[in-house]
């Protein structure tokens, strides 16, 4: 009968701290998934910044046309 119960209690342990891995693996994925947005964020901003910067370069690079 003890064997019994420390097993129960031990397998509750268990039960515990799987449920607690799997809510952090969650939490990680989800977190994980908003970062990789943040990623494709800064990587368009950076594209439009270029852009605009190959942009102003043009610009001042041409002959006015009075010349």
């Amino acid at each position: 009968m003890k064997n019994l119960k420390r097993m129960q209690e031990k397998l509750e342990v268990l039960q515990n701290d799987l449920n607690s891995m799997s809510d952090e693996i969650y939490n990680q994925q989800k977190e994980i998934k908003d970062l990789k947005l943040q990623i494709k964020v800064l990587k368009l901003t950076l594209q439009n910044i270029e852009n605009i910067d190959k942009d102003n370069i043009n610009i001042l690079n041409e002959i006015p046309p009075h010349y």
